[in-house]
């Protein structure tokens, strides 16, 4: 029996990784800015365990419904009513009737045909290895192009989509080198985001004349974008695609501006999402959406079709070109909401995220393995529900830090 073998460490090298990362991690859990365990005070204002109250400036519910009413209760009474937490086996064999009608709901929202998965992470986790094995695309292997800057939870399933078809790391939005790809090549799948977490979105652009051309395959992450944008909170990816065909796949997480809990899946046809529903593996298991999260989402799925949830979206943006009149970033004039302030060095972003924890503001310092190394950062993320004030406040900090020596600011 043929078998192929990888070198070690091709595809990912975490004891170098760790030498290299770990010392900037205990740096921030000293400075307490990691390992916090925080109550929840108010909308977007919460305590940790050292007594510190915060404003949450970086929050992934970027339209605060975390903590909205209809959530909550449609949470809450969806547990009671349908009196269980889940049915305890993987969801091809037996799951909850309201799943389904979730599901459906989705479907009908996102115009598609959806999956829905304990997390954005599980869903990729389930599927990269199948599209790797050509199952998706008649039965041809594609040629796997993953972007550099992918996120983890696609770029970590490398390994696992490399015993199935070669894998391929592309240089970020390069889509020269991508359209030499399809040429060389007699499929080829490309796995992205459409909005990075660090900043910055898809070449929707070409990918879709790429996709036209040469028939590419695309995996798209638009766990950022859902719901932020778009109308009725399609997201940046879903509203290109005049439908949803065999050729693509969009992932999202339903934990961050959708405000409810786990991951969707987007598909073109039932064909595909019974793949998934048999051979998925981790999207799949029996660890399906409990009946608070349905409750929630189904509520969410409410919100997005009324008035009030693009008038969030409108406050998000408002706020995001705020914040772009008073700090200039390489994100300057994007409508996701991350920001990155560059730093360099991850013992400056770190001192400057402790100095603004400590003046009451909760921010991340990112370094690598997140960024790469020398181009550490202060990752700001926005929210519809932040005052302009003090959004002001935030930001005369933030440049104020920039410019003082350590501890000088809020003496």
């Amino acid at each position: 029996m043929d078998q192929t073998t990888h070198a070690a460490n091709t595809y990912t090298n975490y004891r170098k990784l760790i030498s290299l990362a770990d010392h900037d991690w205990e740096v921030a859990e000293a400075g307490k800015v990691a390992g916090l365990n925080v109550d929840i005070r108010s909308s977007n204002r919460m305590i940790d365990q050292h007594g510190r109250a915060f404003h949450h400036f970086c929050t992934t519910s970027y339209l605060g419904l975390d903590h909205h009413p209809d959530l909550l209760d449609g949470a809450m009474t969806t547990l009671w009513e349908t009196g269980t937490l889940r049915v305890a086996n993987s969801k091809n064999r037996c799951k909850l009737a309201i799943l389904e009608q979730y599901e459906t709901e989705l479907s009908a929202l996102f115009g598609a045909t959806c999956l829905s998965t304990l997390s954005c992470s599980a869903a990729s986790a389930g599927i990269l290895p199948l599209l790797a094995s050509g199952v998706f695309t008649e039965n041809r292997p594609p040629v796997m192009v993953f972007d550099r800057l992918a996120h983890d939870s696609m770029n970590h399933l490398k390994a696992a989509c490399a015993d199935e078809t070669r894998v391929v790391t592309g240089p970020h939005n390069d889509m020269d080198f991508l359209e030499t790809q399809c040429q060389q090549n007699t499929r080829v799948a490309y796995v992205a985001d459409g909005a990075y977490s660090m900043g910055g979105v898809a070449d929707m652009d070409s990918l879709l004349y790429l996709k036209d051309r040469y028939g590419l395959f695309l995996y798209l992450d638009d766990s950022h974008a859902l719901s932020t944008v778009g109308t009725f909170g399609a997201g940046l990816v879903r509203p290109r695609f005049q439908a949803l065909e065999d050729d693509g796949l969009i992932v999202a997480s339903l934990a961050k501006s959708f405000g409810a809990s786990g991951g969707l899946v987007m598909l073109g046809n039932e064909r595909q999402k019974k793949l998934i529903q048999r051979y998925g593996g981790p999207s799949n298991w029996s660890q399906s959406l409990n009946s608070a999260a349905i409750g929630a989402g189904r509520a969410s799925i409410q919100l997005h079709y009324k008035p009030a949830f693009a008038e969030l979206q409108e406050k998000l943006q408002v706020n995001i070109r705020l914040f772009d009149s008073l700090i200039r970033t390489a994100q300057h004039g994007s409508n996701m909401a991350i920001r990155l302030i560059h730093c360099g060095e991850a013992a400056l972003a770190n001192r400057i995220a402790i100095e603004l924890a400590n003046l009451g503001f909760l921010t991340s310092a990112v370094f690598f393995p997140v960024v790469a190394q020398g181009k550490a950062a202060l990752r700001i993320t926005l929210r519809a529900d932040m005052e302009p004030m003090l959004i002001r406040h935030f930001c005369q900090l933030v440049t104020e830090l920039l410019c003082a020596p350590a501890g000088v600011v809020g003496d």
